[in-house]
């Protein structure tokens, strides 16, 4: 089929954005195949950088004018890269009275190099009881009965919280937890903060 030859990413619509039919190209930007992408929604799939251009379509179509339309949008590549472009959404039908389809047209423009992200800061209050416990110097089985879990289940929560905040001993994590504004400073016992206080 010459759709699925097409280089440019394609797909077809209905009126409400449901994808009905997609090429290749189209679903390798979001890291799948033609049959998964249908009746996903495109703009889902492809994010509108400024709502009052959908808005505009939509009534355009009610209206059934037949215009050629263009939204800005971004999206993670399948490799987590954000990229930028624009979808272009042409109404296609055979007679004017017929509810349109609408071929849709993505141009990538380009990708945005990817931000540093700050570790989330949000824990349990389980995981800032145990992250308390440590920085008030207790072990893992004292952490354990403090907390009623057994060792492997703090263990668990640690193990978490390293991996979330890449921190490779409890020290990190006892430090970081104090910088994320988790612990809070200036009491002892240490004590989890209070949440209004948190980022």
């Amino acid at each position: 089929m010459v759709f699925d030859r097409v280089a440019v990413p394609v797909a077809v619509c209905d009126v409400y954005g449901a994808v009905q039919l997609a090429n290749p190209a189209m679903a390798a930007e979001c890291g799948t195949t033609p049959g998964r992408l249908r009746g996903r929604d495109v703009l889902e799939l492809f994010r509108p950088q400024e709502a009052t251009q959908v808005e505009r379509i939509a009534e355009a179509l009610r209206l059934r004018h037949r215009s050629r339309y263009q939204v800005s949008v971004c999206w993670r590549s399948p490799d987590g890269t954000e990229r930028y472009g624009e979808l272009t959404a042409d109404p296609v039908s055979d007679t004017v009275q017929e509810t349109p389809a609408l071929l849709v047209m993505l141009r990538v423009l380009g990708e945005r190099e990817p931000s540093p992200e700050a570790p989330p800061t949000r824990v349990t209050p389980m995981e800032a009881r145990i992250l308390a416990l440590l920085a008030g110097g207790a072990t893992t089985a004292r952490a354990a009965r403090e907390t009623d879990l057994t060792v492997d289940g703090v263990n668990y929560h640690l193990r978490r919280l390293s991996t979330r905040w890449n921190a490779t001993n409890r020290t990190e994590l006892v430090s970081r937890a104090y910088a994320l504004g988790v612990l809070a400073t200036g009491v002892w016992p240490p004590a989890p903060a209070p949440l209004r206080q948190r980022p």
